[in-house]
Parts: structure tokens; C-alpha cells; sequence
């Protein structure tokens, strides 16, 4: 994994601080743990911060989380750059996160990258307008119903490039695609067309009579 550095002084903010509603959620998860071992909620507040920061983590943020949890600024930077559901750049409102692991890719998923250039930019370019931003990430856990994106926190699957231009033309449009499977026929990850086995009513006549 190439490494992963903090945005342009640039960009970041010049102070974080939690608002209240977000400083109490924080507190509650700190208090889970004894008082030697409240460093291990690093991750839910880092996340916290994230959300509120608009989708990534500035560096002031990352020094708000060392403080609060009592930890070294350095200890929470290699949280921060070590795993990559941490942004460490400005996103877009709506930050696409393709998969580009085989499954998603035997399905189409290079198909998907060329509409995200085509629409967005770079990689972790945020477009002028603010709306979106992608980024190319390993497996998303949904290979049976590859291809798929992450967008936000929903997963938006089956994709091809029109239905994939068609999710983003609805985000564009202030509107909010329904996410899960973008074909006709699939419920959630069961198989298309609907169930094929079990399917016979009289398998189940013995249960009816016994109620």
C-alpha cells in the first residue's frame, strides 16, 4: 500500500472541535472501556470526527481525538493513515468508493472507472462543484453482486455503466437513488429471477394442518 499522507496545509482547517450533541456520543463510547484501555475507542470517534468534518479527517480533528482519549497526536495519525476508510483529503458530498477487486472487475467494474473519469475526474479529485469525489479501494464484501460501489454509506450493485450514470445523474439532481441491486428481479443478494428451490406448496401442506 503506497503511503498515506495528510492533505495540503492548504486545505486544512485551522481548529476541530466536536459539537456537543457529537462530544456526549463520544464520551459514551469512551466510557466502554476501563480507564487504562479508553484509547480503543480511537476508531468509532476518529469516525465521528470524520462525518462531521464532511467525509474526511483534518489534522486538527486528528489532534481533537488524541486529546479527548488522553493519547499522543502522533498515535492517532498512524490510526488515521493506516486504514483507508479514513480520508485524509476533502471529498465530494457524495464520494464514490468503486471496487476494483477481480469479482468487480470480471463484472464490469473497468466499465464503472471510465464512467468516473468521465463524470468526476482523478482519483480523489472533488469535481468543481463539490458534489463528487472517487476513489479505486479493495473488496467491498458484496462479490455476489459484483459490480458494486460504495457511495456515501450505501451500496449501489449490479451495476452496469448506464445504470452507474443513471445513480449519479439522481445524486446530481438533489434526488437519493435507492440503493442495493440496480437490476430488475433481485432481492437483495438472492438469486435473479427469485427463488428456484422449495417452491412446491405442497411441501409445506403438513405444517398448515398441524396449526
Amino acid at each position: 500500500m503506497a503511503p498515506r499522507r495528510l492533505a495540503d496545509i492548504s486545505v486544512q482547517p485551522k481548529s476541530f472541535a466536536f459539537t456537543a450533541e457529537n462530544l456526549e456520543w463520544a464520551k459514551g463510547q469512551i466510557a466502554k472501556y476501563p480507564p487504562d484501555r479508553q484509547a480503543s475507542a480511537v476508531l468509532p470517534i476518529l469516525w465521528r470526527a470524520q462525518e462531521q468534518a464532511g467525509g474526511w479527517v483534518p489534522e486538527a480533528a486528528i489532534r481533537a481525538v488524541a486529546d479527548l482519549l488522553g493519547m499522543a497526536h502522533i498515535r492517532v495519525l498512524e490510526v488515521a493513515t493506516f486504514y483507508t476508510m479514513f480520508n485524509l483529503a476533502p471529498v465530494g458530498r457524495w464520494h464514490v468508493q468503486l471496487c476494483g477487486t477481480t469479482p468487480c472487475e470480471l463484472r464490469g467494474a473497468g466499465g464503472l472507472k471510465k464512467v468516473c473519469h468521465e463524470r468526476i475526474g482523478e482519483q480523489m479529485h472533488v469535481t468543481p462543484d463539490g458534489k463528487f469525489s472517487w476513489v479505486e479501494v479493495e473488496c467491498l464484501g458484496a462479490c455476489v453482486n459484483a459490480p458494486a460501489v460504495q457511495i456515501n454509506a450505501d451500496y449501489y450493485e449490479d451495476l452496469t455503466p448506464d445504470s452507474f450514470r443513471g445513480v449519479l445523474d439522481e445524486f446530481a439532481a438533489g434526488g437519493t437513488p435507492k440503493p442495493g441491486p440496480q437490476i430488475i428481479g433481485r432481492q437483495l443478494s438472492a438469486p435473479i429471477g427469485g427463488p428456484t428451490t422449495l417452491t412446491d406448496p405442497a411441501i409445506y401442506a403438513s405444517n398448515e394442518r398441524t396449526r
